[in-house]
């Protein structure tokens, strides 16, 4: 384990149980959370090659306007 997170172990161990708790269950969300936006662009690799792909030949085609942020 490495040393912060052993550090926030520690730390995290000195809460009261339902704090320990809550910690506990944002900790292994946000792990979660992570192994499936992991997942979702690993999955979407040829999808956004094919909608770049469709933009490139939209500007090519003309078909696109210089976006001005502050006429948005």
């Amino acid at each position: 384990m490495g040393r912060l997170l052993e550090k926030a172990f520690e730390e995290a161990s000195k809460l009261p149980e339902a704090e320990q708790e809550a910690a506990g269950a944002w900790l292994l969300a946000e792990l979660e959370s992570e192994r499936r936006w992991d997942d979702l662009f690993a999955r979407s690799h040829e999808i956004l090659a094919e909608m770049a792909a469709e933009a490139i030949r939209e500007d090519e085609l003309g078909l696109t306007e210089i976006l001005d942020p502050d006429e948005m």
